[in-house]
Formats: C-alpha cells, structure tokens, sequence
C-alpha cells in the first residue's frame, strides 16, 4: 500500500471504531482534510483491493481484511509512541506527529523486536491500546470523566483529545495517566466540575472534562 492508502486505512478504522455501520465519505474527507471527490476515487481502489466494503452514496466500512491491516497501522504508530516516550524522553505532546512519520515503516520484523524490546506494552502514552501482531487488542474499562457524578473518583486512563494543546494544558494542571481524580461538585448551570488531584483543587470546564477518559474507584 502507498502511504495515502495507509492513512486512509487508519481515518476509516478511526471514524467507524464506535459505529456499528458505514461512514459517509463526507467524514472522510472532513477528517483527512480533502474533496470528496478525491475520498470517492482512493475507495475505489481500496475496494479493488478488497481493504473496504464501498457502495456509492451508501458509506464505507473495512473488511476483514482492511481492518486487519489497519490496526497493523495503528500498532505500529502507537509503538512508535511508546518508543519515543519511554526511550527518547519525548514528552506525550510531541510524539504524534513523528509516529505518523514511523508507522509507515514496512519491517514486520522490525515491528515485532520493537514490541518485544518495549515489553509487548498494551497501552501508548495517551491511554489507547495498542493492538497485538493478530490485531487483538485488550479492552480498557473507561469512561468520560464528565459521565461521573459529585463524590465520584476515578483514575485517569486516556485522553480523548490528544491534540498538542490539550495535553500541554493537562501537564500544567498535572493530569496524567494514573492522576486519581475525585469529583467534589458537578455545576448544574455549565456542568463544569470541581475536582480534587493531590490535595490541590481546581474548577475545569465541560469541554476538558469530556475529553479525559478514567476508570471508576
């Protein structure tokens, strides 16, 4: 596959992760900042290939063996990840951008010794887990810190942003994974939330609130 095919694969793999259907290949084009003219002609040939199920103004979806080379993507970009953060000292703000670079990287070989030699991690830096050589992958308990109720703690597990902004404005506030966070009180008027983390309180919005995934105490 071209790399274009590759980054595709993956926004297609993304959009349809909690969808049970097709895609629109308008998402498509919004998430891979293209025409939709442009999203319909590499469909076709994805379909050739037999990576994605494609119908004209019926959406998109993978097939098994689109999803299979996908989350091969994604293992790698995610290793490439971990690599950077726990070998390089990369910060998790910055890495992104370089594993989008790295996951194109065709070894298999090269793939499988770095996932042994970082101990076949099942999470990256930001909480997403990373799938296995067969593509499986180990299901996380999460939910949105927004979902949870006054008294409520939880343990931070993942970023649904992992925008480079965010993830800053989490490192000021001393949000990582593993913070244990304790709701004290939901605002009814903007849903804002007061929270506890390590004895220091603090008021954050909605917006930041949903976008940070944890696991109930």
């Amino acid at each position: 596959m071209t790399f274009s095919e590759e980054n595709y694969l993956k926004s297609i793999y993304h959009l349809t992760a909690n969808l049970d259907g097709e895609v629109s290949t308008n998402a498509i084009a919004e998430m891979m900042e293209t025409k939709a003219s442009s999203v319909t002609d590499m469909l076709k040939k994805l379909a050739e290939k037999d990576l994605v199920n494609y119908k004209k103004y019926q959406g998109v979806s993978l097939t098994e063996n689109g999803k299979l080379a996908a989350k091969m993507i994604v293992r790698k970009h995610r290793l490439w990840e971990v690599f950077l953060v726990e070998k390089l000292d990369f910060s998790w703000d910055e890495v992104h951008d370089i594993a989008e670079q790295l996951e194109h990287i065709k070894s298999e070989k090269l793939i499988n010794k770095l996932d042994d030699f970082l101990g076949n991690p099942t999470e990256d830096p930001h909480g997403d887990p990373i799938p296995d050589a067969q593509g499986r992958i180990i299901a996380i308990e999460k939910q949105l810190l927004s979902e949870l109720l006054s008294n409520q703690t939880g343990i931070c597990v993942g970023v649904k942003d992992n925008s480079s902004d965010f993830l800053k404005y989490l490192d000021k506030q001393q949000i990582g994974l593993g913070t244990k966070i304790e709701v004290l009180a939901k605002e009814t008027f903007d849903l804002s939330l007061k929270i506890k983390i390590n004895d220091t309180e603090l008021v954050i919005s909605n917006k930041i609130a949903s976008n940070l995934f944890v696991k109930v105490l």
